[in-house]
Parts: structure tokens; C-alpha cells; sequence
């Protein structure tokens, strides 16, 4: 049990910004952080953190909680095992009571399991530092593969000696149970063993006897599972042995190399994706750390998702070879339709990161990554051009292939690029290609327009549906809307935030003059002096984004905004700037002249700034008039004069309007 003094001393120590910026990437947005959802699939952030009230909150799913909780939520721990584990980050001592056996017998089965993962760690470690035939087999594999000490060390290699009971035999003698050693995968039961009974030793024998070994991390840092490589010559046997699926192990959301390289994922904003384990311990002995690799299967949708929590940006390095060009052409897909930016390398010759690496030396294997990288559009089509020259129907069936890939991304700007991209590049009409991606994506159907949705790009103007939702659910519940203002007055600022407009002011000496400030700084002088922010939370986003630059004496444009790295605000500002239409000139050839929105943009400025006051008005009084219904009788007097003062503003408000108010 952790004494309460050391359960206080961890919680204050655990800043929530510090421990969920561990797991995912978080950009400042005003006084929050803003990032990607780990606990739901989403490619628009709707993850809120506030360092100031030290909590989190996602406006998709709902959750949040307090930095125990999100490690609670994330790894999948109980409340004292996420406090044992934030204890270890911010080396804080815990020093707890012996439990008895009673209590040790009520440990959960996912704790059993995961200490059963951290001892089998240790001993293949061990067999391999300490024993002949660790060292000479298993030392002498790495060695020849010219890993340094210290990145053995790092990825806490090991070797599984020769005997079929070797692990399990030392398991059990140091007090692990043998249903566990089962449960994990770690030991495989016999024949012997009759369904229903209770494990025992002699029910066991090892999984991974005669093999390497590669210890696999949650991106907790939790070793929950095992790669082992057998260094046999015999083809009947398995190159590799993964653990199977178990309680504490889905191999279809862990990445190999995610908890040693996520940092710096994180700081380069880039991740390289490698085939298999050694190719991830390769670039790490080359400097390079912003890697991962699948855990013994095709990437996953799951595992893609847990990049993007820190990187939008990836790179896949495949090995030369046709094995190689198939797993890339099986992630291409699945990265561009999870709104990854996708590029591509090539290794020469067959070779692959590791073999590559170790052939040229680091320099050159660093200079050669970043020299080779080329974007998945600009490879296919010139391998196109080179594979297809003579060939029509084989260039034909290429060029079908490429706009398939297209058609999958969800970004329509980006679509847009690529497909105007593939047209120069494989001489190619334009409008062919904008008509074949568009006839993809109608028969993809719904798929697509959920995806399009999600992405923040809908032809509806909608925002991503975890946040459309929210928004629909907090007007339905309040019964008011303010989106049309604040939507409003933000495209105003975006597009004609620059210009100067005259205002009647008074100095100090109460003399009338004239002022001439900008639009975006009126706006922002009326909402700030009504303390007036937007209620919907996307809008608040970007309108933080524009004063930070206004602080930094910058008047920003659309396309500041549009290149935004928080999809929330590029998302608007091309749903609801860029796509707005303006009327023709070719109206002049008919008699109709049409007037700029610029010539009335001052009063028209002055008409929503006055709107979004009086609907705010309304929602102040009817949450004053629902307070009245519980108010305690000495607490009426007071609420019904801020009824009346209230109403009494509205009034001019409305008048300002032009509104009468028929009682």
C-alpha cells in the first residue's frame, strides 16, 4: 500500500501536460494544449489539456480525468500500479508495506502477467551476458551483426538457451506460477496437460528455446511480448516466433521501437516505418531514433493511428526486394486513407536499413536517407515512366493504381495537389484524372463521406464529427446557436482583417476625433471589452490562434491559416473562408452591378458584433430566469434586477439592431 504523503507528492510532481505529451503530440493552443485522441480514432484534435486546472478532456468521447487517469485509461492500469508508474518517471521512492499472501493472491491477473514479461526480460539477458552458450551464440549473433554494447543494452536483448525447459524451470524456482507462464505465451503447454486442471511445471515447456531474443514494448515502456529468431539453417524451421495475443499483448496496435523513438518523433515531426526488429536497432546504432516497425504483421489501421498521436509525416523504408515492395504497397493505402503524409525510400540492391547500413557505414547511410526520400506520388510515377515506357495497358493499369491512391486521401486541398501533381508529371488531362478519382469515390459510397467528415474538409462545412457533434449537442441542450456570427466574423477578419476603418472616439479630454484602427482590431476590442469569447470551441481555437499573432504585431492571412499543423483551424478556414463564392463581374453585362462587400464592411462588421451581443443577452437572461426558479427568497430581489439591467441592454442592442420588440 503507498502511504497518502507519497500518493500527494506523486500527483504534484505528474504536471498532466508532461504526462500526456509522453503518449501523444500537443500543440498550444491559448491557454491548452491541443492533440489527437488515444482513447478513440479520430484525425481531427479534439484532446484538450489544461496545465492551469491540471486535467484533460476530449470533446469526442468524453473522457477526462487527471494525469493518474489518463495512465490509468492508456496502459490499461489499476490506481496503484498508474501511481508505481508515474512514480518511476519522476524518480519518486515509494516505500510500501509487505503485503500478506492473501492480498499478493489477489493481484490482477494483467500485473501477474506483466511481472512475468519484465523477469523473462531479465533472464534471457542474463543467458545470454553470463553463460557460454549465450555468449557464443547468442553475444557472437549481435556482435557479428556489429551492434555496439551499449544499443544491446538499450533494446534488452537476450538469448533463450538450448534446453526445452530452461526458462520454465528457472520461472517456477524463482516463484512465478505456471499458469501465468501459459497465460503470457512465454511457455507453451504439453500434451500432457488435460484441459480444466491446474498448470503445472510439468504441463510446460519453452516457447522460444535456441532463439535471440527481442523484448517488445507497450509505449508505456512495459515489455509485453517477445520476438525470438532462430539462428538455425534448417528451412523447416521458423525464421521468427512473436508471442501470441494475449491479455496483456495486441499485436495489431503495438509498434516495435514506439517507446525508445516517440520523442524524437515528436521533436522531428517525422517517423520512419521498417520492416522488422533489427532494421529498427540499425537505424538507432546510426543516430537515427524516429523509427518503428510492425510487431511481426502487416501494418495495421490501429498502429497507424498510434504514429499519428505524434506525427503526421512518414517515411517507409522497405527493403529492395519484390517482399518488400508488396508490404509497401499494402501500407501505402492504409496511410493515405488515415491522412498520413506519405513518402517513400528504396534501398539498393536488395539491401535493406540494416544490411544497408552496416555495408556503407553511418555517414553515408545518413546522408543517403536523407538525399533518397521522395514522395509516394513522384516514386509510382517515375517507376511509371521507366517500367511502362513501351508498354499501354501495363502503363494503363499503373497510372489506375496511382489514382486509386489519390482517391483514398481525405483532404481535398491535398487531393487537389496530387492530382494536378500526377497530371504534369504523367502527361495527363487534369480534369481525366479529377473525373476517374471522383468516380472512386462515389462507389466507395458512405466510407469515404464518413472519412471526408472526419477529416474536417465535408462539402456540409462540417468541422469532424466527433467535434459537429458536440457542437449540435451543446445548442440543442442550451437551445441557442451562435455558430453563424462567430463563423461570420471570423471570415471577416481572416479576409479583410487589414483594413482600416474610421470610428468616432473621445479622448481624454473628452474630445471628439477620428480613429482609424483596423477591422480585425475592432472586432477583437469589442469582444474583449464585452468579455465575449465564442462558444464554439473550434472558433475559440482559431480566434486564439489570430490574437497570439496580432500580440506578434502580425496581421495573419487565410493562407497562414490554411497551412495551419492543427487540422481543427486549416479544416474552418477551407470549409469556411476558402469556399465561399463571390458573385461574377459578368453580372455588369446585364445591367446588374454588384456591390463589393468591402464598400458596407464597417456596418456590416458593426450588425454581427451587435447580433452575437444580443444572443448572448438572451442566454444570460434565461439562465438568470432558470437560477430565479431555485433561488433562496433572500436571493430573488438581487437575480430579478440583473433580470431587469439584462433586458434593459438587450433592449439597446436591439435597437442598435433595428429590431422592435412586440410584447
Amino acid at each position: 500500500m503507498i502511504p497518502k504523503l507519497t500518493v500527494d507528492k506523486i500527483i504534484d510532481a505528474a504536471h498532466v501536460e508532461e504526462v500526456v505529451g509522453e503518449f501523444i503530440t500537443l500543440k498550444k493552443r491559448g491557454a491548452n494544449l491541443l492533440g489527437l485522441c488515444p482513447f478513440h480514432g479520430e484525425k481531427t484534435p479534439s484532446f484538450t489539456v489544461s496545465p492551469v486546472k491540471g486535467i484533460y478532456k476530449c470533446f469526442g468521447c468524453g473522457k477526462a480525468g487527471t494525469s493518474v487517469n489518463f495512465v490509468m485509461d492508456h496502459l490499461k492500469l489499476s490506481y496503484p500500479e498508474a501511481l508505481k508508474w508515474l512514480a518511476a518517471k519522476y524518480n519518486i521512492e515509494i516505500v510500501e508495506r509487505e503485503i500478506t499472501p492473501e492480498e499478493r493472491q489477489q493481484q490482477t491477473e494483467r500485473e501477474s502477467m506483466l511481472i512475468v514479461m519484465q523477469y523473462a526480460q531479465r533472464y534471457f539477458t542474463e543467458m545470454m551476458m553470463t553463460t557460454d552458450e549465450g555468449k557464443s551464440i547468442g553475444l557472437g549473433y549481435f556482435k557479428e551483426r556489429e551492434l555496439r554494447d551499449e544499443i544491446i543494452a538499450k533494446f534488452q536483448l537476450g538469448y533463450s538457451l538450448e534446453d526445452r525447459n530452461g526458462f520454465t524451470k528457472a520461472a517456477v524456482k524463482a516463484g512465478y506460477m505456471p499458469k501465468y507462464l501459459a497465460k503470457t505465451g512465454m511457455s507453451i503447454l504439453s500434451n500432457r496437460y488435460v484441459e480444466g486442471a491446474e498448470v503445472t511445471e510439468q504441463d510446460l515447456f519453452d516457447r522460444y528455446a535456441g532463439r535471440v531474443m527481442f523484448p517488445i514494448q507497450d509505449d508505456g515502456g512495459r515489455v509485453v511480448a517477445f520476438g525470438g529468431r532462430t539462428l538455425s539453417s534448417d528451412k523447416k524451421v521458423a525464421k521468427y516466433i512473436n508471442s501470441p495475443e494475449t491479455e496483456i499483448y495486441n499485436k495489431s496496435k503495438i509498434l516495435y521501437g514506439l517507446w525508445l523513438g516517440k520523442k524524437t518523433i515528436q521533436d522531428k515531426d517525422c517517423c520512419y516505418l521498417v520492416e522488422g526488429y533489427m532494421d529498427v536497432i540499425a537505424m538507432h546504432q546510426a543516430g537515427i531514433e524516429n523509427v518503428v516497425a510492425s510487431s511481426g504483421t502487416s501494418l495495421t489501421v490501429d498502429q497507424i493511428k498510434s504514429i499519428h498521436r505524434f506525427t503526421r509525416n512518414i517515411i517507409v523504408l522497405y527493403d529492395g526486394d519484390e517482399a518488400g515492395q508488396k508490404a509497401s504497397n499494402r501500407a501505402i493505402p492504409l496511410l493515405l486513407e488515415e491522412g498520413m503524409n506519405v513518402k517513400l525510400l528504396q534501398f539498393p540492391d536488395n539491401d535493406d536499413p540494416d544490411s544497408f547500413a552496416r555495408k556503407v557505414g553511418i555517414r553515408e547511410f545518413q546522408e543517403y536517407l536523407q538525399n533518397n526520400t521522395t514522395d509516394f506520388l513522384y516514386f509510382k510515377a517515375k517507376k511509371l515512366k521507366t517500367d511502362t515506357a513501351h508498354d499501354p495497358i501495363k502503363r494503363a493499369g499503373v497510372i489506375k493504381d496511382i489514382v486509386e491512391n489519390i482517391s483514398l486521401i481525405p483532404d481535398n486541398i491535398i487531393r487537389s495537389i496530387y492530382i494536378k501533381e500526377c497530371s504534369n508529371i504523367m502527361e495527363i488531362e487534369e480534369a481525366v484524372l479529377q473525373q476517374e478519382v471522383n468516380k472512386i469515390r462515389r462507389k466507395s459510397g458512405p466510407k469515404y463521406r464518413e472519412e471526408h467528415t472526419d477529416a474536417g474538409t465535408g462539402g456540409s462545412g462540417s468541422i469532424g464529427a466527433e467535434s459537429t457533434l458536440v457542437e449540435a449537442e451543446e445548442a440543442e441542450k442550451e437551445g441557442f446557436n451562435f455558430d453563424s456570427e462567430e463563423k461570420e466574423l471570423l471570415r471577416i477578419m481572416l479576409t479583410h482583417g487589414n483594413i482600416l476603418i474610421t470610428l468616432d472616439a473621445e479622448d481624454e479630454s473628452e474630445e471628439s476625433h477620428e480613429l482609424e484602427i483596423t477591422l480585425s482590431e475592432f472586432i477583437l476590442f469589442e469582444l474583449y471589452r464585452d468579455e465575449i469569447s465564442f462558444e464554439n470551441p473550434i472558433h475559440q481555437t482559431v480566434l486564439d490562434e489570430y490574437v497570439l499573432e496580432i500580440a506578434n504585431q502580425r496581421i495573419p492571412d487565410i493562407q497562414y491559416f490554411a497551412r495551419s499543423q492543427n487540422p481543427l483551424i486549416s479544416s474552418f478556414v477551407i470549409n469556411h473562408v476558402m469556399s465561399s463564392h463571390e458573385l461574377s463581374n459578368k453580372w455588369v453585362n446585364f445591367g446588374v452591378h454588384v456591390t463589393s462587400e468591402v464598400t458596407h464592411i464597417k456596418k456590416g462588421t458593426q450588425h454581427l458584433l451587435f447580433s452575437l451581443k444580443e444572443k448572448k443577452l438572451n442566454l444570460f437572461i434565461t439562465e438568470k430566469q432558470e437560477l430565479l426558479k431555485t433561488a433562496p427568497d433572500e436571493e430573488i430581489q438581487g437575480i430579478q434586477k440583473e433580470i431587469m439591467h439584462l433586458t434593459l441592454l438587450k433592449g439597446r442592442v436591439n435597437k442598435l439592431l433595428g429590431r422592435i420588440v412586440v410584447k
